[in-house]
C-alpha cells in the first residue's frame, strides 16, 4: 500500500506538490493502512520539516489516481 501526500512548502503555502511514501509492508487492507499511517506520517514529516502535509490518503499499489 502507498500513502498518497498532498505536501506544500511551509515559507509558501501555495507552491504545493505531490509525495508518496511506500510502506514497507504489502498491507492489502485499508483498514492496516490507516492504522500505521500516523507513524509514517510522522516519520516523513521529521525528515521534511520545510514541507507541510496537507491531505493523504492510503492507496493500494498500481491503483492510486493521477491526482490527489
Amino acid at each position: 500500500m502507498l500513502i498518497l501526500l498532498s505536501i506544500c512548502l511551509v515559507a509558501q503555502p501555495t507552491t504545493c506538490k505531490e509525495d508518496r511514501i511506500e510502506l514497507s509492508y504489502e498491507a492489502t487492507s485499508p483498514f492496516i493502512c490507516l492504522r500505521n499511517s500516523q507513524s509514517a506520517l510522522a516519520t516523513w514529516q521529521e525528515t521534511h520539516p520545510e514541507w507541510h502535509v496537507a491531505r493523504w490518503r492510503c492507496a493500494a499499489r498500481g491503483s492510486q489516481p493521477k491526482n490527489l
